[in-house]
């Protein structure tokens, strides 16, 4: 008579000790689980609840609600700000485009007159800026009779035509 399968008796066989050590370990660990969740209290209002006032609450949500507005009024003005300038370079763009047509129509050159047109605007929008510096007189680095290919004046190396 068999009252355990043959593969259940060698896991049984194999790993017996295992398993009861696993099965103890469990059982002490839900034991200790369920003594902490019985001694944690319960959702009963404590002493510091019940010290917030409901006052304290409302100032604090009038506070909340005008820094809010504040914050609005202010996000508000940076984009009428922002659209003010939008329309600025849009009407900038406009004038600037009616000049190249006007310029091309008498014949002359247009992109001569945007350059100008664009030096006028940057100049006038970076008015705090630095001032560009002036370059300084440079050298050249050879001298005015330098020539590669007939080979004077090179150095050591030197080419000559066959």
């Amino acid at each position: 008579l068999r009252l355990v399968p043959l593969p259940v008796a060698s896991l049984l066989s194999s790993y017996g000790w295992y398993i009861l050590l696993a099965a103890v370990a469990i059982y002490l660990l839900v034991q200790k689980v369920s003594q902490s969740l019985a001694a944690r209290p319960s959702g009963r209002p404590g002493p510091a609840d019940a010290a917030v006032e409901p006052d304290v609450v409302v100032r604090r949500q009038e506070a909340l609600a005008a820094a809010r507005l504040r914050m609005q009024e202010e996000l508000n003005a940076q984009a009428e700000r922002y659209k003010e300038k939008q329309r600025q370079l849009e009407e900038e763009k406009r004038r600037q485009k009616i000049a190249m047509w006007e310029s091309m129509q008498e014949g002359k050159s247009y992109k001569g007159n945007l350059k100008l047109n664009q030096q006028e605007v940057e100049s006038g929008a970076s008015t705090s800026s630095a001032v560009p510096k002036s370059k300084p007189n440079k050298k050249p680095l050879r001298g005015s009779g330098y020539n590669p290919l007939s080979g004077e004046g090179g150095g050591t190396c030197s080419w000559r035509p066959g």
